[in-house]
């Protein structure tokens, strides 16, 4: 009853739909998708209640993207060896499938896009460009639709960052924001901003300072306003960076905001998160 109102949420113009809409109840689509709008507010115990479910349904489809979507909110703080193994599941029961194509990648093809971009995105972070190279190629090839584009922007973005190649992570960065602007995902847009600005600051043009102080402006808006807790802590850090000035109101908004998406995340979200040298301790 409620999958319209959780797909525009989940990948759309309205990231925070009424509370009643993201209760996990109907089908195991509808609930995939609530727990995707779950996570996106940082609510993380509430969305792996969801996910750990629907990872044994018996739609292998929606089985292979609960894992994957699990995996994203664990690399969210900072778990990218737990999100491995979660990804790795996610491509193993999407590999051999054939399945309709669906309009926002809720299919075969984009459930194994979702997990090779995963894959892509673990290994990044653990040091292993080349593997992340070659595994954000086979995303590629599966043409998976509008949100496997905007992801795999995302990657290529982050991979050519990590490889201190800033003037080529901005076309990635761009080819994210063009797609999820021309899809109409708010949220897909606000990390697409954020990537951007941070590609754009890289990349080292003086005149970019100002595009990027833009971009990071935008999405920071748009994540207060929709409630996206899960790119707010992440967007105030670039801020604190751009605006010195401002910086330590800008960590103090951090701060607040993990202390947040702590208390609403699960056991083993709170430990990676504790584990991780990217996020922030609030208060530490």
């Amino acid at each position: 009853m409620h999958e319209p109102a959780l797909r525009a949420a989940a990948f759309g113009s309205d990231p925070l739909p009424d509370p009643a809409v993201v209760r996990g109840s109907g089908s195991p689509r509808a609930r995939l998708l609530a727990a995707v709008v779950l996570g996106a507010q940082g609510r993380y115990a509430s969305a792996a209640a969801l996910l750990t479910a629907l990872r044994h349904v018996g739609d292998p489809v929606v089985a292979s993207l609960a894992a994957s979507t699990l995996a994203s909110h664990r690399r969210q703080l900072g778990g990218h060896r737990h999100a491995r193994s979660l990804d790795g599941e996610a491509y193993a029961k999407a590999a051999s499938l054939e399945t309709e194509r669906d309009p926002d990648g809720l299919d075969a093809a984009g459930a194994r896009a979702d997990a090779l971009l995963g894959l892509a995105a673990d290994n990044l972070a653990l040091g292993r460009l080349t593997a992340a190279r070659r595994l954000a190629e086979r995303a590629r090839g599966e043409d998976a639709g509008w949100r496997a584009e905007v992801r795999g922007g995302w990657v290529g973005a982050e991979i050519e960052l990590a490889a201190g190649q800033g003037v080529d992570a901005v076309p990635h960065a761009e080819r994210a924001r063009e797609t999820a602007r021309a899809r109409g995902a708010r949220r897909h847009t606000v990390k697409s901003e954020i990537v951007l600005a941070v590609a754009l600051l890289a990349a080292g043009d003086p005149d970019h300072r100002k595009i990027s102080d833009d971009l990071v402006g935008k999405a920071m808006a748009t994540a207060e306003e929709c409630e996206l807790l899960s790119l707010l802590w992440p967007v105030a850090l670039v801020a604190a960076d751009l605006r010195p000035g401002h910086a330590e109101e800008y960590r103090f908004r951090v701060a607040q905001v993990l202390h947040a998406v702590l208390r609403s995340a699960d056991p083993c979200g709170r430990r990676v998160a504790g584990e991780s040298p990217w996020v922030p301790v609030p208060g530490g």
